[in-house]
């Protein structure tokens, strides 16, 4: 499988997280400077993706508008403009939009199988799920030889890209404006977001302020989705009287190796556990594999002589990725301690903690 591109999400908002007021003239959030910058990140891109109500709301051009950038393009033995991306939920995009009228760039629409036989004389349309998925999307994009993705919204697209962890960079211009209109657009919807970012950069430009931000070294977007596996594993667990919990075994390109929850196999198997048995200890792929829980390993047990920690150290599991520190409802927990005091990479990612409080509410004093 190719590589997926190097995401770059790009927005301007307000003072208050509005991309726009609620009005049906488009707020101006950017001055000139920030414009020609947009276009620099335009250039440097091999495609640019929007979501389809961006597409319907603002009819953008998607286009470098700079003359001297596309020369530059050329000279490098690029197309002129960059691929053209959406993505649509229903296939609901009106064929005469600028996107898929101006400019001479490939057009890509993702949608699910359905109803879009409107667009397929001016966009190339492709699976990409019901609802359609992102990193399916990703992967495509990568099989297509697109190596840096810059993402201009709208609020919905960017919230996606962000909790999914697939988000790489993230360049955001605010203006000093309040909007102050719960009608309006955010840049952000509610959501998780289990991939933090780091300021990379704090510039002025003119009135608006911009902040360059990279996701930070953990957790990698396989991380999420692998953990995000784990979690999900929780629900197929039979009721119980203590942690429901899921684990994942996963190689570092995120290949599954073995997966597990509690109570499967046997009632008092643990998830982590049930993993493990599924691989032979002898397995070479463990020495790089990870271990992903949505809840800490548990350090003590009286259901069994080994605890998770130990039967994880037995193993040359290098790295081990969790959701929730096991709070002191049973016992003391030291697993992540124990782990990293053995050299092993642990990597929390609290974030996802609500989701697996949200399959443990059986338990007293556990809220979602």
């Amino acid at each position: 499988m190719s590589r997926r591109p190097h995401v770059v999400l790009s927005a301007a908002q307000s003072l208050d997280g509005y991309l726009d007021d609620a009005s049906t003239t488009r707020l101006i959030l950017s001055n000139e400077d920030d414009f020609a910058e947009v276009d620099r990140l335009r250039a440097d891109a091999d495609a640019i993706l929007v979501g389809a109500n961006t597409v319907r709301a603002d009819n953008p051009r998607l286009l470098v508008r700079s003359a001297e950038l596309r020369s530059e393009r050329v000279a490098a033995g690029r197309p002129e403009q960059p691929i053209k991306v959406t993505v649509t939920s229903t296939g609901k995009l009106d064929p005469a939009s600028r996107f898929f009228t101006v400019g001479e760039a490939p057009k890509l629409v993702y949608a699910p199988p359905v109803a879009v036989d409107g667009l397929r004389d001016v966009a190339t349309i492709i699976d990409a799920g019901t609802p359609p998925r992102l990193e399916r999307i990703l992967d495509d994009l990568g099989e297509r030889g697109v190596r840096r993705l810059l993402v201009e919204g709208g609020g919905a697209v960017h919230t996606q890209f962000l909790e999914a962890g697939l988000a790489d960079e993230l360049r955001l211009a605010i203006a000093p404006l309040v909007v102050g209109d719960p009608r309006a657009p955010r840049f952000l919807g509610p959501g998780a977001f289990p991939r933090p970012l780091e300021l990379a950069e704090l510039r002025q430009l003119g009135n608006v302020a911009v902040l360059h931000y990279r996701a930070a070294a953990e957790p990698t977007p396989i991380d999420v989705l692998r953990l995000r596996q784990a979690i999900a594993l929780a629900d197929e667990c039979p009721p119980s009287s203590t942690f429901r919990v899921g684990a994942v075994i996963a190689a570092p390109d995120g290949t599954v190796l073995a997966t597990g929850h509690s109570g499967e196999g046997e009632p008092h198997n643990h998830a982590e556990e049930a993993a493990l048995a599924k691989l032979r200890a002898d397995d070479p792929r463990l020495a790089t594999a990870t271990m992903y829980s949505s809840l800490e390993p548990c350090s003590s047990r009286a259901s069994h002589p080994k605890s998770c920690t130990q039967l994880i150290l037995e193993t040359p599991i290098p790295r081990v990725v969790i959701a929730w520190r096991e709070p002191s409802l049973f016992v003391e927990a030291e697993g992540v301690e124990l782990l990293a005091a053995a050299g092993r990479k642990v990597v929390e990612v609290p974030a996802l903690a609500s989701e697996v409080r949200r399959a443990n509410t059986h338990l007293p004093g556990i809220r979602p």
